[in-house]
């Protein structure tokens, strides 16, 4: 049976938005090209953030999906975490809140692709 094996992310600039991933989660592009750039996540699952000319990101489109990274160690993790990144002026769109699976945050890509931190299940 398929499974999904790559989420991509609609970006309007894929270097620039491929800077800010690769800062922010410490990891390098596996495969460049001017419009698509993609990073290994773990075996056989990628990101990939993709510059598409026709896509209207300026729309006041609702966001209905989030990238989640889930970490070991919260809720003390989730704030480390959280820190280092308002440190990287990543722009937060939830501070740290105790929600009823644990502590979670989410901030922006430059898109406004939201990122949201929680604890592994």
């Amino acid at each position: 049976m398929p499974v999904p094996n790559q989420f991509i992310v609609y970006v309007s600039d894929a270097p620039a938005a491929a800077r800010f991933y690769g800062d922010l989660f410490d990891m390098e592009p596996v495969l460049e090209t001017p419009g698509f750039i993609a990073f290994d996540l773990a075996s056989g699952v990628q990101l990939a953030l993709w510059s598409r000319a026709e896509v209207d990101l300026a729309a006041t489109t609702i966001r209905t999906s989030e990238l989640c990274l889930a970490v070991e160690g919260a809720p003390a993790s989730v704030d480390a975490l959280y820190e280092s990144w308002k440190a990287k002026d990543v722009r937060v769109v939830a501070e740290p809140t105790d929600e009823g699976f644990g502590r979670t945050f989410v901030v922006a890509d430059p898109d406004d692709n939201l990122i949201r931190v929680a604890p592994v299940d």
